[in-house]
């Protein structure tokens, strides 16, 4: 099946509580999707995120991020009044304030959490406990921990008294009792979380389209996970990427590494728990760092940069052959970027994983590109550019002379052409190309420059924040609509419903 669809975060929806939610701005945006004919809404990935804001840094790779919970949907659960609602919304701002949104979402949702203790329905009650009792495996650790956080302070778990960093059994057992009420309010969360989720993902399969998340291959450090679950990680070894064109130090991400051989005497039972988790919150999932399945960078833990890190073999084909026993009905795509070995190509091709081209690194050398459109496979998921990358109006204005030569020479176009024009000729060749399937990011359809760009990769603060203050047009997304009926990529339960009147 050829598809379109489009690269976006709920966060990044219009909101009056200072970030997006899961509730009518969701819905809005999924009506548009429908219309333009697209078939998948990106996402990335819906956790908690970092104190920079990201969520691929969370506290819980299991936990949902509560700030998306759209307050107004509570009202009609009887959780909350629309006076308490409109007393503190405000008017849709132009950048995520996370500060704004934990206030005013954190008020609410604590309100919410009184009045279901208070007054709850038999059967909410039942669907809460019975969430809990699901959930139990990574829920329980979760609210615990991020209790404790909080009375702590936000200090990291190392920085805890001996006996809770440790986990000593006496000290859980008595956390667990004078945290209780906060750890249920915690769970009440979740629960109201996977309910929107829930309720959003029916609202764009009765339309056609599919939810796809992310999963990021590296847990953080000051994590539910690694508190939890200390013996699945190593204490010597932290993770990066070495030296290469851009860093001359590489990169120190700082994430533990897995304890691979503790893993595999369980058949990878945690990771099977994580992936299933997946198949709760996504219809398909991106797996981030692909090729540290088949081999990943390891970093003496304490070093000062990337540079005497070593490349290790991942665990390869013996854990796509547990995943597909394990859990058969999993979609996934691979992030495949980078520097990129063929045994990484030969591992996709193994577990049967589409994997990614981004058109903006396409021109910069010879017709042997891989990130060419002629160069496709089907198998193919095709970006401008990702969520990482600049905008595509803010790479072409940072593109040299032969490069903007280049790019219009394969697209067809005068080199002297304004960047809407560019842009678009972008757009179409990506649509046109074999790739089963092609996503545009928002801030490429509207042609936005780098100040809308999400994320720049190794910055810290001021990522993260990009927000549509208004609802998309069909004028905003006029010539998407027209290329993907042009190149046979219109969601077909869109074209079976016009048909139908």
């Amino acid at each position: 099946m050829r598809r379109s669809g489009i690269l976006f975060p709920i966060s990044s929806l219009p909101s009056r509580f200072g970030i997006g939610g899961m509730g009518a701005s969701a819905r809005d945006f999924a009506d548009t999707l429908a219309a333009a004919g697209q078939s998948v809404w990106q996402v990335l990935p819906l956790n908690i995120p970092d104190f920079v804001h990201s969520p691929y840094a969370s506290p819980s790779a299991f936990a949902g991020n509560p700030m998306l919970i759209d307050p107004a949907e509570l009202i009609s659960d009887n959780l909350l009044t629309e006076s308490e609602v409109e007393s503190l919304a405000g008017i849709p701002s132009a950048a995520v304030d996370y500060l704004r949104a934990d206030a005013v979402k954190g008020e609410l949702l604590r309100r919410a959490y009184a009045r279901f203790c208070e007054d709850g329905t038999p059967r909410m009650r039942e669907d809460f406990l019975s969430f809990c009792e699901r959930e139990t495996s990574w829920l329980a650790d979760f609210a615990l921990f991020d209790a404790i956080k909080e009375r702590e302070g936000g200090k990291p778990f190392w920085e805890w008294q001996d006996d809770l960093r440790g986990r000593r059994p006496e000290a859980i057992t008595a956390a667990r009792a004078r945290l209780a009420e906060e750890i249920r309010c915690r769970c009440f969360w979740q629960f109201l979380f996977q309910r929107q989720l829930n309720a959003l993902r029916a609202y764009l399969a009765a339309r056609g389209i599919s939810l796809m998340g992310d999963i990021p291959f590296y847990v953080a450090s000051d994590s539910a996970d690694v508190w939890a679950h200390p013996e699945l990680f190593s204490k010597e070894e932290v993770a990066g990427v070495p030296p290469d064109f851009f860093t001359a130090d590489g990169q120190l991400w700082g994430n533990p590494i897995y304890n691979w051989e503790r893993m595999r005497e369980d058949g990878y039972a945690w990771w099977m728990r994580r992936l299933a988790r997946c198949i709760q919150l996504y219809d398909e999932t991106r797996l981030d760092h692909f090729r540290a399945f088949d081999s990943y960078y390891v970093i003496p833990k304490g070093a000062r940069d990337a540079r005497s890190g070593t490349w290790r073999l991942g665990e390869g084909r013996a854990f796509f052959d547990a995943l597909r026993t394990a859990l058969p009905g999993l979609i996934l795509i691979a992030e495949d970027l980078g520097d990129i070995p063929p045994s990484v190509g030969a591992l996709r091709e193994y577990a049967a994983v589409p994997g990614m081209r981004i058109l903006q690194f396409a021109f910069g050398s010879d017709a042997q590109n891989p990130f060419l459109p002629h160069n496709y496979g089907r198998d193919t998921v095709v970006y401008l550019g990702t969520h990482d990358n600049d905008t595509t109006a803010g790479f072409l204005a940072g593109a040299d002379p032969y490069l903007r030569r280049r790019t219009a020479a394969y697209l067809g176009i005068p080199d002297g052409a304004d960047t809407g024009t560019f842009v678009r000729a972008m757009m179409r060749a990506a649509s046109a190309s074999v790739a089963d399937t092609v996503i545009f990011t928002v801030q490429d359809f509207l042609c936005e420059g780098s100040a809308a760009r999400i994320n720049t990769p190794a910055k810290v603060g001021g990522c993260w924040e990009y927000a549509l203050s208004a609802p998309l047009t069909k004028a905003d997304t006029a010539y998407l609509s027209e290329i993907t009926a042009l190149y046979g990529r219109t969601n077909l339960k869109t074209s079976e419903d016009k048909a139908h009147g």
